[in-house]
């Protein structure tokens, strides 16, 4: 379960910027969105941010995507003249001077009985710093796992044993995580570790264009849960009253079926249903996988192609009381940004001055209204995030 997410220096954010899924608990609306895990704290299954085009909402996503992949990747060997994960990934703050001030990432993620604080300072040359802490939430004890510099690594007091036979084979480029994972240990922490920060699953930008995600996933889909797909189809009044799929040529065909005045069931080829229906299949995919494994999942752009009243048909599916899995998405449209449907704590704003310097503030640092109306407010600029339009006139002949 994700805690919290912080980027320094990256893209169009400069200062230290802090996505925060924990509740407040002075808001008492809305229980039903909240994840329970047996402790003083909780949890937003959804959090929704908005800001103008331009404003650097999309950069807090890539900047998911960054971290992410150098983990992934930091350990790769690379051939002369190709660039090291960090450095194809260092993207510092653009619009000043000569910056070559480092990069920052940290996660806090919930795993089991444990809170495991990560993260990560570097630039094109080199890992500057990481850490690796964790707390039990039961006794709420703390432990280093290990801490580094560009000198060394320290490892915790259970780990030095076993860890420190390799330290001197990490390459300055490659990140202790990545390097440790890898390796057949006797702990799992680091595997453990790795597979709760991939557990949030940042979905592409093009996926609704992506025909690999459905080739890879809808068989399964339709085979071990066709009527669960079929009761959220009809749901979102697709018309699709059936779904197939033939792979017994080179390419894999799916068919829709719909009911004509006849009462018979025409076929039609699933790519030829719009492109709203084919995202919300392919959004079905990503939400079942994420309710199913209590995975986090991060959605640019959700809005786009879909009806205010299907995005938010999506976002209820996270309220499923079974699972703890999270939704974080960015989105223009305002339609839902009501105190009906979200906390003050599940709303967040982008927001860009005029010298390319974003920002990241939630509805709760607002003094709110009781009787406000967040999309009158935000539309009139009382929480930022807006474009900020001047006078404009397009004359023929100019």
């Amino acid at each position: 379960m994700l805690v919290q997410f912080m980027l320094k220096n990256v893209l169009s954010f400069k200062k230290e910027t802090i996505l925060d899924m924990t509740a407040i608990h002075a808001y008492k609306e809305h229980k039903d969105n909240l994840i329970e895990n047996g402790t003083k704290e909780k949890f937003l299954k959804v959090a929704a941010i908005y800001g103008a085009n331009a404003s650097g909402k999309s950069n807090l996503y890539l900047a998911m995507t960054y971290f992410q992949s150098i983990i992934m990747e930091s350990l790769n060997n690379v051939d002369d003249g190709e660039s090291t994960a960090i450095e194809k990934y260092y993207v510092p703050f653009s619009f000043e001077n000569d910056n070559r001030e480092n990069s920052e990432f940290q996660i806090v993620e919930i795993l089991g009985d444990f809170e495991y604080r990560y993260g990560f300072e570097y630039n094109a040359e080199c890992v500057v710093a990481e850490w690796l802490y964790r707390k039990n939430l039961r006794t709420n004890r703390k432990a280093v796992i290990f801490e580094r510099t560009t000198e060394t690594v320290e490892f915790g007091a259970s780990l030095r044993k076993e860890c420190d036979l390799y330290k001197e084979q990490i390459p300055v480029e490659t990140l202790v995580l990545s390097f440790f994972n890898k390796l057949k240990l006797k702990t799992d922490i680091f595997k453990e570790i790795y597979s709760g920060i991939m557990n949030t699953l940042v979905v592409p930008t093009d996926f609704c264009e992506d025909t690999g995600i459905l080739e890879r996933f809808l068989p399964g889909v339709i085979k071990h849960d066709k009527e669960k797909l079929l009761e959220f189809l009809n749901a979102i009044d697709t018309g699709i009253k059936n779904i197939e799929y033939d792979d017994s040529q080179k390419e894999i065909k799916f068919l829709t079926y719909h009911k004509g005045r006849d009462e018979k069931e025409y076929p039609l080829d699933l790519y030829s249903e719009s492109e709203g229906t084919i995202k919300s299949i392919v959004l079905f995919i990503y939400a079942r996988t994420a309710i199913f494994n209590n995975c986090s999942l991060f959605v640019d752009e959700l809005n786009v192609k879909l009806h205010p009243l299907l995005l938010k048909f999506i976002i209820d599916l996270f309220y499923d009381p079974n699972s703890t899995a999270q939704l974080i998405y960015t989105t223009h449209d305002t339609t839902l940004m009501d105190k009906k449907f979200f906390r003050r704590d599940q709303i967040w704003f982008v927001q860009k001055d005029e010298y390319g310097y974003s920002e990241l503030v939630a509805l709760s640092d607002f003094k709110v209204r009781p009787d406000a109306s967040f999309e009158k407010d935000y539309l009139s600029g009382v929480y930022g995030g807006i474009p900020l339009l001047k006078e404009f006139a397009m004359k023929e002949g100019e």
